[in-house]
C-alpha cells in the first residue's frame, strides 16, 4: 500500500507534465495540419461508387476502416482536437500558476536596487531640493499609470507607478478563443446539418438529402417555391442572375416569406435557406400517359460519352441489353409512377441498373418528364427514355436550395472576437513599471528613472526619455520660481 500511495502522485505528476507539453502541442498540430491535407486530397462523403471508381474495392475497404471518408468527423481526428483542447488548457493553468503573483495583488512590489541596475535607467542631477519637487514628480509620473505611490527615503524619495498589469491576461485569452472555437465548430458538426433540396415551381417540400450521409432529414416546417426567375447575359445561356420566391409553411400556416438571390440566404428558426443551384423541368419532352401499363417494348436513347454517337434501343423489363461500344448491360429493373431524387418530386420514371464487369451495378433512374436527367451523372453513356412527341409547354423551372443549421456559429463568433481581443493586447499592448528616485545631494538633487516592461522594451525607453525631459522642465520652473520669490 505504501509503494501504490508512493506511485500516484508521480504518475499523475508525469501526466501532467505530458499534458503541459509545448512539445506535444506542435506535434498535435503538425498532425491536425497534415490530416487536414489528406482531407483536402481525398474527397469527403461521395457515393461508394465514387469511391470505387477512383481507388477500386481495396482502396474503398481501407478508407472505411481508417474512416477516411468522413474524416473531420471520425472518433480520432475528434480525439485529436480533443486532446489539444486539454492541452491548451493545461498549459494555460500552468503558466498562469507562475504569474498569478504579479497579476492578481493589490499592492505590486518594486526592488529599487533592481532598478537602479537596470541599463535602461536615466540620471541626472538639478539644483533644487528633492522635496519641493514631490508633488511635481508625482502628478507628471501618475499620467497614464493607474497606480501611482510616492515612498520616503533617507535621503529624498521615490515615485513607484504601474500600468497595464491585466495584458499578461492577453495570451490566455488567445488560447482561450482557440478552446472556443474548437467547441463551437463540434457543436455545428455535432448537432447541425447540410442538406440539399430541388424545388419545382409551385411545389414545397418538409425534408431534405443530407450532403454527407445522402439520407432523408425532416424539417420542422415546409419549404415552397412560388416562383422562380432566371436571367440571362445576351447573346448567350450563361445566367447573370436567378431569384427564388419561398413560403415557409408551418402546421398547415404560411409563416414567413422572402425573396433569395445567390449569397442573400433566408433565415428562419436558425436554418439558413440559400439560392444554390436551379434547372429546366424539360417541358418541351412531358411525360407520355403510359398509366399503370406500360408497352411491351420501352424505347431507350442511348448516348457514348467518348463517341457522341446516339443510338436507339428498345428494351422489356427485368431483361438485360447489351450497349453499344461495350458500354456494358442496362436492366430496367421496375416501374415506379411518383420516384423521387434528392427529396425532387420526378414523377413516373423507370429504376434500372447500369452493369459492368468486376464492377458493382450501379442504379440508375431514367424519369419520363426529364430525359437529360441521367446527363447529370457523367458517366460514359447517357441513357433516357423516349416517349412520344407531344406539344411543348411553357418552360418550368426547379431552384436549388441548400439548407444549413449550424447551433455553433454564435459560439464560432465568440471565439473568433475573444481572439481578435487578445491579439490586440498581446502585440499592442504591455505590463510596465516605472520608478522615479530622487535624493539630496547638498544643494543639488539626483534624479534615477527606470522601468521595464514584458513586451515593447524600445517604446517604454521613448517614454522614460520623454518623462526625463518633463520631470527636468518642472524642476527648472520650481527654480524659476525660488529665485523670483
Amino acid at each position: 500500500m505504501e509503494n501504490a500511495n508512493n506511485i500516484t502522485p508521480g504518475y499523475l505528476q508525469s501526466l501532467w507534465r505530458f499534458l503541459s507539453s509545448l512539445k506535444l502541442t506542435v506535434v498535435l498540430l503538425f498532425c491536425l495540419a497534415a490530416l487536414s491535407v489528406i482531407g483536402t486530397l481525398i474527397p469527403q462523403n461521395i457515393s461508394p461508387q465514387e469511391y470505387v471508381r477512383l481507388y477500386g474495392i481495396p482502396g474503398y475497404r481501407l478508407l472505411l476502416v481508417l474512416d477516411i471518408v468522413d474524416m473531420y468527423r471520425s472518433w480520432w481526428f475528434v480525439g485529436l482536437l480533443l486532446l489539444l483542447v486539454v492541452n491548451i488548457i493545461v498549459c494555460s493553468i500552468d503558466r498562469l500558476r507562475a504569474s498569478w503573483q504579479v497579476i492578481f495583488v493589490r499592492e505590486p512590489k518594486f526592488d529599487l536596487e533592481q532598478y537602479r541596475r537596470r541599463k535602461n535607467a536615466l540620471t541626472f542631477e538639478v539644483q533644487a531640493s528633492a522635496h519641493r519637487n514631490k508633488d511635481a514628480f508625482q502628478r507628471i509620473v501618475a499620467k497614464g499609470f493607474g497606480f501611482c505611490r510616492s515612498i520616503s527615503l533617507d535621503n529624498g524619495f521615490a515615485i513607484t507607478a504601474e500600468r497595464g498589469r491585466w495584458t499578461r491576461l492577453g495570451v490566455y485569452a488567445v488560447h482561450l478563443s482557440i478552446v472556443v472555437l474548437i467547441i463551437g465548430g463540434y457543436i455545428g458538426s455535432k448537432f447541425g446539418f447540410e442538406g440539399f433540396v430541388a424545388l419545382p415551381e409551385g411545389e414545397q417540400s418538409a425534408t431534405i438529402e443530407l450532403n454527407r450521409s445522402h439520407q432523408t432529414l425532416a424539417l420542422p416546417f415546409a419549404i415552397r417555391c412560388d416562383d422562380f426567375e432566371v436571367t440571362f447575359y445576351e447573346g448567350g445561356q450563361r445566367p447573370k442572375e436567378f431569384r427564388s420566391k419561398l413560403t415557409i409553411v408551418e402546421k398547415g400556416q404560411e409563416v414567413a416569406r422572402q425573396e433569395i438571390v445567390v449569397n442573400a440566404p433566408f433565415y428562419y428558426k436558425g436554418v439558413g435557406i440559400y439560392q444554390s443551384s436551379y434547372g429546366r423541368m424539360d417541358d418541351e419532352t412531358p411525360p407520355v400517359a403510359w398509366g399503370q401499363e406500360l408497352p411491351s417494348e420501352i424505347p431507350l436513347s442511348i448516348q457514348s460519352a467518348a463517341s457522341g454517337i446516339v443510338y436507339n434501343r428498345s428494351a422489356r423489363i427485368g431483361e438485360p441489353l447489351q450497349l453499344p461500344e461495350g458500354l456494358g448491360q442496362l436492366v430496367l429493373d421496375r416501374y415506379e409512377p411518383a420516384a423521387t431524387f434528392q427529396s425532387m418530386a420526378l414523377g413516373p420514371a423507370l429504376i434500372a441498373s447500369l452493369r459492368k464487369p468486376s464492377e458493382p451495378p450501379q442504379a440508375i433512374t431514367l424519369p419520363l418528364k426529364f430525359p437529360k436527367f441521367d446527363a447529370m451523372r457523367r458517366g460514359e453513356v447517357i441513357i433516357a427514355v423516349t416517349p412520344p412527341k407531344t406539344e411543348p409547354t411553357k418552360e418550368r423551372f426547379y431552384t436549388g436550395l441548400q439548407v444549413v443549421y449550424d447551433p455553433g456559429v454564435w459560439v464560432v463568433y465568440a471565439g473568433f472576437i475573444l481572439m481578435l481581443v487578445g491579439c490586440v493586447v498581446v502585440f499592442f499592448m504591455s505590463h510596465q513599471q516605472i520608478v522615479v528616485e530622487v535624493a539630496d545631494r547638498g544643494d543639488r538633487s539626483s534624479v534615477l528613472l527606470s522601468g521595464k516592461a514584458n513586451k515593447n522594451p524600445m517604446g517604454l525607453q521613448i517614454k522614460l526619455q520623454r518623462m526625463a525631459e518633463q520631470l527636468k522642465a518642472a524642476m527648472a520652473a520650481n527654480v524659476s520660481k525660488d529665485a523670483g520669490a
